[in-house]
């Protein structure tokens, strides 16, 4: 097999395209022959060392895959050689085959295609239980995304509307504003043209009024920084302001006098360790989207499609936030 393997996390450029040993499956495992792969923003934190899962030195980067079992361990029933899946396996998935936990596999239905499977788990099931498990979003809230473009943002947008609520997504830049549009946003709000202390919260009240509301039920923010604070004083009463992640970089200390001033909740969202803690829910959680997928009612935005071997490319893109969607790398048909 091949892989980019990090042998001392200081950045993108400490990975190298290598051979490899071919991985074997532990009892509780499966290997996966990676037809594809999406990059998520951890996956550059935790090659930086910036992110708070670090795993031992050297790692194969790349958290979601989706690819055809050619192995199967020795305690795994539920899945066989030959059947199609996508895994959320936290590393491994930059190469041409990984070993992965076989309970972190979604059996795929046939014919799915292998590009959105690899850019389905992460941002739809981050996405899923942050607004329907944690934020109760229900029909008619109102519920602003912020980072709205990006992979766990857009998802947001598809879920947001699949339950019935109005969306404001801030995007920063006009053309991100209109993708979001496009994936079914009904309002916008490029927030580049404004401070965070000046104008975002005007815009913020004004595009709630398309709802005939002041304020949104659900702020879903995946980026931290300094738009957080802006964002949850502008919350409703009762509201839900979902800690999804701190893509911007800094992690915003929101005073917590305004939570009580609004009556409001700061919930976080972590996805990853609810998946361990509660499986059956996370099961139905996942057939629901599996669903939801098959009917077309959520489809992940693949913006771009590059070879494994463009990872440094790949990575060039997402660090200048020109993402619109998801990023995914192929490997040759085998």
């Amino acid at each position: 097999m091949q892989a980019w393997q990090c042998d001392n996390p200081t950045g993108v450029d400490s990975l190298v395209w290598r051979d490899l040993p071919d991985p074997q499956p532990a009892a509780d495992e499966v290997v996966v022959a990676i037809a594809a792969a999406s990059l998520n923003f951890p996956d550059i934190l935790m090659v930086q060392n910036k992110y708070q899962i670090k795993p031992p030195t050297p790692f194969v980067p790349g958290a979601e895959f989706a690819g055809t079992i050619t192995q199967v361990g020795s305690e795994v029933t539920h899945l066989q050689v030959g059947q199609t899946v996508a895994c959320l396996a936290g590393t491994g998935a930059f190469a041409t085959h990984t070993a992965a936990k076989a309970a972190m596999c979604l059996p795929l239905p046939p014919g799915f295609p292998m590009a959105d499977a690899a850019a389905f788990i992460m941002a739809y099931a981050t996405s899923h239980h942050a607004l329907i498990d944690r934020g109760q979003v229900k029909a008619g809230d109102t519920v602003l995304i912020l980072g709205a473009a990006g992979g766990v943002g857009s998802s947001a947008i598809q879920i947001a509307k699949a339950k019935g609520a109005y969306v404001i997504a801030a995007a920063s830049s006009d053309a991100k504003c209109q993708f979001c549009t496009e994936l079914g946003a009904d309002a916008t709000i490029n927030y580049t043209q404004h401070t965070p202390k000046d104008g975002l919260r005007d815009a913020i009240k004004a595009a709630c009024a398309g709802n005939n509301s002041t304020a949104p039920n659900i702020v879903y923010d995946p980026i931290g920084g300094d738009y957080a604070e802006p964002a949850f004083r502008s919350i409703a009463w009762r509201g839900r302001y979902l800690v999804v992640g701190f893509a911007s970089g800094p992690i915003p200390a929101l005073p917590l006098n305004l939570a009580l001033l609004k009556g409001a909740s700061i919930v976080g969202v972590f996805w990853g360790e609810f998946a361990k803690r509660e499986p059956t829910a996370n099961a139905d959680m996942m057939a629901e989207l599996l669903q939801w997928a098959q009917a077309g009612t959520i489809k992940p935005p693949v913006a771009q499609s590059l070879p494994m071997t463009d990872l440094m490319q790949a990575f060039d893109i997402m660090s200048q936030r020109g993402v619109m969607g998801k990023l995914v790398l192929t490997n040759p048909v085998q």
